[in-house]
């Protein structure tokens, strides 16, 4: 993990967010900020606004105004291809695998956009070594996984891109209870080796529990920002999200 100071520094914001499909603005002028080496949890209901906020910030839905700052560079003037080449990196929710593709290659179309090409094949091993299940079947089709081998292969191939900070869409949506329980502590694992991650997810008590910052999103507004474990027994939170 970083040390202190550099965990502090800033490393994306955003600000003044708004996101609108056709008229209806699905995010509503929202600011937040990542902090270096730390795991930032986004929570709301379904609709919220939670995964319109990650699409903007992967350029993949355009915004109405305001930017997205990663290393102070604005994000929201570049392509997708371009964020992921920056190191901005997103899992999709549902996964996303190319069913289609043998394991193998799902891990090496990650990282195509690297020029360090040297370092690939040992980002590989670490990549098995976070989920033997993907090296024991690396040569079978992905389509064959079940639904929490396509989650951990869809981190998998997010991380061979070598991110800086990982945006993770709902990885728990879907999945068995231990599966989610396994997908969290690998989410762990990952940002101990200092990368930052903004985890955005339904199941809020999960996110705030593993997340050192949180933001409450309701209707494309931020209502809510704290610590992830003053959030999880903020009375507002508990009552709204988590069964009183």
């Amino acid at each position: 993990m970083s040390s202190s100071q550099e965990t502090n520094k800033e490393i994306l914001q955003v600000q003044d967010l708004a996101v609108a499909y056709g008229h209806i603005e699905a995010v509503k002028g929202i600011s937040l900020s990542l902090r270096e080496g730390e795991i930032t949890a986004l929570v709301g209901a379904n609709g919220a606004g939670k995964s319109t906020t990650l699409l903007a910030i992967s350029g993949l839905v355009k915004t109405k105004r305001g930017s997205v700052l990663f290393n102070g560079e604005d994000l929201t003037r570049l392509s997708p291809h371009r964020i992921v080449a920056n190191g901005v990196v997103q899992v999709a929710e549902g996964r996303a695998t190319l069913t289609t593709l043998t394991i193998e290659e799902n891990l090496a179309l990650g990282a195509y956009t690297r020029k360090d090409k040297a370092n690939v094949a040992g980002d590989l091993e670490w990549v098995y070594s976070l989920f033997p299940v993907l090296k024991q079947r690396a040569k079978g089709l992905a389509g064959n996984l079940s639904g929490g081998e396509q989650q951990m292969l869809a981190i998998g191939r997010a991380l061979m891109a070598k991110p800086k900070v990982l945006l993770l869409d709902e990885p728990s949506m879907g999945l068995a209870p231990l599966i989610i329980q396994e997908i969290f502590r690998i989410v762990q694992e990952i940002n101990k080796t200092g990368m930052t991650v903004l985890l955005v997810e339904q199941n809020v008590r999960q996110a705030l529990r593993i997340a050192q910052r949180g933001y409450v999103l309701e209707t494309g507004k931020i209502v809510l920002e704290d610590s992830g474990a003053a959030l999880l027994h903020n009375p507002k939170v508990v009552e709204a999200y988590l069964g009183g």
